[in-house]
Order: C-alpha cells, then structure tokens, then sequence
C-alpha cells in the first residue's frame, strides 16, 4: 500500500539558539501535520561544518521537543548526504548549466560600486545583493579559491515552460493561489563551494524530494527563494511541493529576528520562567 498522508517537515540549522521565530514554524508544521493525519519530519541542516555543532544540536532538539514537538525518526542530517546533492549537483554540469566562479565577496563589491559611481545602477535579487557580475566566461588557476554557480540564463532556457508554484499562504505583496517563478531576479546563484558540494537552494529541494515533502510550510523571508527552487526541481525532474510562507516573528523595532539575540531565545526564555503555553501566547498560536 502507498502512504499518501501529506508530508510536512521542519529544518532549522543548528549555528545558534532557536528564537521564537523558529517555534512558530515548526509549531505551524507540527500542528498542521496533526490536523491533516499527515508525518511530520525533522530536518537538521548542517552543511556549514564549521558553524554547526553537536552541543548546538543537542540543545535545538531539547528546545522543540520542550515546546511539545515529536518527530519521527530518524533525523535527516544534511552533513551525511552530501553524495546526494554531489549527484544532483553533477546532473546540473553535464547539462552544461553549471560553471566556476572565482571572484571573492570584496572583488564583487568593488566591481559593482566601481559601476554604480560611474552611474550604472547595478541589478539587485529580492534579499538586496548585487546579481553577480562574472559569467561563465571565467578562468582561474586550478588552486585558486571558486564557488559553483548556476548559469541562470542557459537554466531557464532549458527549463523552458512558464515556471510557477502552488502558494496557500501569503507573499509580501498578498501573493497567493498560482504564482509565476522569477528565478532571473536572482541571477547566478551559488549552488556549491569547493569544499562543500552544495549550498542552500540546491539541498533543500534535493531533501525535500527524497523525503517526499509534500507541504513546504516556512517564512515568507524564503517567499522570493521558491523561484530558484522551481527551477531547480524541473531541470532535475523532481516532484514540486504544495507552500506555504507565514508570518514572520518581528522583535520589537520590527526587525527580523536573529539567533544573535538572545533575549527572543527559546532557552533563555526557559531560563527565564517561561512555559510553552506562555511561548504560544507571546508567537499568537495560543488560539
């Protein structure tokens, strides 16, 4: 017998403590999958070895299971799959949509102010970053630093249809329903780094396909990001989840919350006296 229960899943890294941002999100995945009979899967997200550790880890997984969270097991770590996203990432450059990059943050940044003086208003992606200003044109020496970069313009050559993606939630502007994918407004994005065989965009719909997600439930921060997943998911052929991007936990001045700010943190909430019913009330889910 096939299970088809809707699959939902949290995937929080574990480079510092969750704040309230975080146990919204993983609450409205845990809920929604109770409500809908559907699984719920934990996801740890820890490719930046250097930033992610064990003790840090231990202490998210007490948090959620604190708040009232259960998972099943076992957990997903990325860190033990990198050979998945190696394959993908291999797929990608035998379709020739893949290229060395060599240019640093600091050479970025001169090139693109160098333009802007001159006048020229450089192109920027939804998160503010200047598109990148290399090609596939580049050489460097084969010692020398690079990142992987997907060639966006051959990418959405070969993917060829009108991309979108099926949104119940809401995006910045309200978007909802059937939403057309803008993967050009990211230009060249990263998708590995010479010592880590993937990045963000490219693992997440790599993990999300392998354990058959059905339901991407997470901030509208990653609203503009879905873009490069779809494109990601057609040129690899993999099955594209149902989303749904919710409200974000603002700290008081109407910032973004950052695991950096340890007065939202769940543990030093805890400390404080706090009760995972008093952590619902203050994220509005105690309705």
């Amino acid at each position: 017998m096939t299970d088809d229960r809707p699959v939902f899943r949290f995937a929080p890294s574990p480079n510092g403590a969750l704040h309230l941002g975080h146990a919204y999100s993983a609450l409205m995945n845990f809920e929604m999958a109770r409500e809908t009979g559907g699984r719920f899967l934990l996801r740890v997200e820890d490719i930046d070895r250097e930033r992610c550790t064990p003790a840090l880890e231990r202490a998210m997984l007490e948090d959620l299971a604190w708040l009232g969270v259960s998972w099943e097991e076992p957990v997903r770590r990325q860190s033990a799959h990198f050979d998945d996203y190696a394959r993908a990432l291999d797929a990608l450059e035998a379709e020739g949509l893949v290229y060395r990059a060599y240019l640093s943050r600091g050479e970025i940044r001169r090139l693109v102010e160098a333009r802007e003086r001159a006048g020229d208003a450089w192109p920027r992606d939804p998160d503010g970053a200047p598109l990148y200003p290399g090609g596939a044109h580049e050489t460097g020496a084969d010692d020398a630093p690079y990142v992987l970069r997907l060639d966006m313009a051959r990418a959405v050559e070969r993917a060829g249809a009108a991309l979108a993606w099926s949104e119940s939630g809401l995006g910045p502007e309200g978007e909802t329903g059937t939403v057309e994918a803008d993967p050009d407004a990211w230009g060249d994005v990263i998708l590995a780094r010479r010592d880590t065989p993937t990045s963000y965009n490219l693992s997440v719909v790599i993990d999300d396909a392998l354990q058959g997600v059905t339901h991407v439930v997470r901030g509208r921060d990653l609203f503009h990001a879905t873009s490069v997943h779809v494109l990601l998911q057609e040129l690899l052929g993999l099955p594209r989840p149902d989303y749904f991007h919710h409200d974000l936990v603002l700290a008081e001045d109407g910032r973004k919350l950052s695991k950096s700010n340890r007065d939202t943190s769940l543990r030093s909430l805890r400390d404080a006296g706090a009760t995972p019913d008093d952590i619902r009330r203050m994220i509005g889910l105690d309705q």
